[in-house]
């Protein structure tokens, strides 16, 4: 790739499903980059669990609101928003207690943003109600971890 970057944008319905397009997309995005398979796994996890928070706790699985989906393409890395409508989901990235999980005193679900921070090289989350909030993902093409 060059160092001029490139942009792709989706809009996919707040329908469960839909996230396998954006999945697919940034994957075939990091193919053509030069990611390793297991490293474009990774994105593939972290984009797919975004798309489904937007969709569940930003638009409350509101088909009428879209989710936007923007893969940026440079020279190094791939960079991929995830935008809602909403507020965004509540305990940004903090860590889950796996014991309390294991012994039913959480909820099982809650892992997402944990799980996309481990996946990716930078993670974070905006929560904007008026604008659309939004999470931002980086995975680097020379990651540091291998």
């Amino acid at each position: 790739m060059d160092n001029n970057p490139s942009t792709i944008e989706l809009h996919i319905p707040s329908r469960l499903g839909y996230e396998k397009i954006a999945m697919n997309t940034a994957a075939s995005a990091a193919r053509i980059m030069g990611f390793t398979d297991e490293r474009i796994e990774d994105l593939k996890t972290a984009v797919a669990e975004a798309c489904i928070n937007a969709m569940e706790h930003g638009n409350k699985l509101d088909e009428s609101l879209s989710v936007g989906v923007v893969l940026s393409m440079n020279a190094d890395s791939l960079e991929v928003k995830v935008v809602d409508t909403g507020a965004g989901a509540p305990g940004h990235g903090m860590a889950p207690d796996i014991d309390k999980k294991m012994h039913e005193e959480e909820k099982a679900r809650g892992m997402g943003m944990f799980l996309i921070q481990s996946l990716v090289d930078e993670a974070e989350w905006v929560s904007s109600p008026r604008t659309g909030s939004y999470a931002r993902m980086v995975i680097h093409l020379h990651h540091a971890g291998g």
